[in-house]
Formats: structure tokens, sequence, C-alpha cells
């Protein structure tokens, strides 16, 4: 089955908002739509499949081919272009892949690489028989519909992504939208986390404080922070009133968060605002379920969720 391309953004939509902005679902719809949607594209960067693609190509394992595999449809940036997009990442650990990775292997290359990585990686987790399923179908079709519907300004990944052709099989077309949808989302929340003041790092150690999120030892490790940094941003926010003492969230942290997630939610309402409270709910229906079978079929590691 082919589907139709999600690269041009659709018709605006009406309803009520508080950004100057009409929409027409709540708040959180599309956040806890995006939440059961994202894990369909994210799960990729756990599984062996993909590594064993684009290690082939000569890339190396681990932080090259996450860089590489994620900036791909950027085209051959610098450096300098993948700290600015991801965001989260010391840009001297990123200059150690980036641009070499350009050397061993074209964007190209990798962006049939990673598509291939998916595949397999669907495939396993999934089963033959959700792969073929007319849930598949149902969902790669709204979750394609959502995607076409989002916006390019400033939304450097997205709109790469955006212009990439849409697979033709259903679960590989389901797992582009999703990755449209994480860009989508992710792309505005950096907006965020700027009028929020918070770098990169600062972001990261202020998630960490919540306990739903990834260790700081796991932070450093796949983004190159050293102790002294992390520990150094720490201090920052205990300075702003953000953390206490003993690095946990106070009420103006907590708070600061959840500014920080209504404005990403305000930023991220165009896909779901154009598919509408019924298709959205039914896409997260549908794309919950395969998130469920992929957590239940081993696809995310445990310290992911951290303690909460």
């Amino acid at each position: 089955m082919l589907f139709t391309d999600p690269a041009r953004p659709g018709p605006m939509s009406t309803g009520t908002g508080g950004s100057g902005r009409a929409h027409s679902l709540e708040a959180t719809a599309g956040r806890r739509c995006h939440d059961a949607v994202a894990p369909l594209h994210s799960c990729v960067y756990f599984a062996p499949e993909r590594q064993g693609e684009l290690a082939a190509l000569g890339l190396e394992r681990g932080p090259m081919v996450y860089y590489a595999g994620r900036a791909a449809p950027l085209g051959t940036v610098d450096a300098g272009t993948v700290t600015a997009t991801f965001y989260n990442f010391d840009h001297e650990h990123v200059r150690r892949y980036i641009p070499a990775a350009w050397r061993i292997a074209t964007p190209e290359a990798v962006l049939a690489a990673r598509l291939r990585g998916a595949d397999r990686t669907l495939r396993r987790l999934l089963g033959a028989e959700a792969l073929a399923s007319k849930e598949m179908v149902e969902a790669a079709e709204l979750a394609l519909r959502a995607a076409k519907a989002g916006r390019r300004e400033a939304r450097a990944l997205y709109s790469a992504n955006a212009d990439l052709p849409v697979p033709g099989e259903p679960h590989l077309a389901l797992w582009h939208a999703a990755t449209l949808l994480r860009e989508h989302r992710g792309d505005g929340h950096l907006a965020a986390l700027t009028v929020a003041d918070l770098s990169g790092l600062e972001a990261l150690v202020l998630h960490n404080a919540t306990g739903r999120a990834p260790t700081s030892a796991v932070f450093m490790q796949t983004r190159g922070w050293s102790a002294e940094q992390w520990s150094a941003a720490g201090g920052r926010l205990r300075e702003r009133g953000l953390l206490d003492e003993a690095g946990d969230l106070t009420e103006a942290g907590a708070a600061l968060r959840g500014e920080v997630e209504a404005l990403t939610d305000r930023l991220d309402a165009a896909p779901y605002d154009h598919l509408g409270p019924a298709a959205t709910a039914r896409l997260t229906e549908l794309a919950g379920a395969f998130t469920a079978s992929l957590r239940a079929a081993g696809a995310f590691p445990a310290a992911l969720f951290g303690k909460g």
C-alpha cells in the first residue's frame, strides 16, 4: 500500500487556545498522542539492527551511528549544526564524530541504512501479524495525516525529515510519520527551553531531578558531558532556586518545568488540531497498543525510565 507524502503542511484548524492561535483539542491531548506514537520511532536507537546497518557502511558503533543517523536528513552538516539542532549534547563530543561520519558514508547511504534498520527492528519486535494488520494501516494513515500538518518554521529536524519520501509499507510509513511527529515536538521543545533560559545541559539536569528520567550517568555517557560539567550545571540551577541542596526540584523548578511543557504543547498543537479530537484519540489508542508491544518485547532499556 502506498501512502501520500506529508511534506506540505495542511490547513490550520479552529477552536480555542491560549497562545494567540486557535486550537481544537484540550491542551494535553497532543502530548498524550505524541507519547504513544514517538516510541515507534525511538525504539530503533536501542536496536542492534540499526547499529548493524549503519556500521556496515563503516560508521563507528555508538555516538557516530546516532549522530549520523539522526542528522542525515539535514545533509552533510557540520558539528555546529548538529549541536544546535540536537540541543543537549556537548559540542566537543559531537565534533569527534561529525563531520567525520560524512567522509565514511553519504547522508543518502545513511538514510537508506536507517530505514533498513527500522524495517528489521519493527519486524522483530512487533511480528508479521501486527505489521500486516488493519490497525497498522489505520495507524499509519492517521499518523501521516497528523504529520502533514506540522509547521516547518524554525523546525530544522522536522522540516528536513518532511522532505523525505514516505515508505510504501504501512509499518515503515508509520515509522516515518512517528519520526516527523517526534522531531516536530522536539524542535518546539527546544524553543520552549530557550525561552526558559535553560541550556541543553541544564535541561538534562532539571529533567533528571524529576526521578522519571535516565540516570545522570546515562545522560553523561550518551551526550558527552563530564561529571564536572554536570555538577556546575546543577550549581547554576541551585542559584536560580530551581534545585535544592539535595539536587531535588524546588517548587519553582517544578513550576518552570510545567511552563516548558505547556509551551511545548502549544507549539506542537498543529498536527493534532489538524487530525481532530476523535482521530487523535484513535491514533493514541492504536499507537499505544503497538508501543505496549514494543515495551513487552524489551525494546527499551530499563535505565531509560529512571526511578519513577
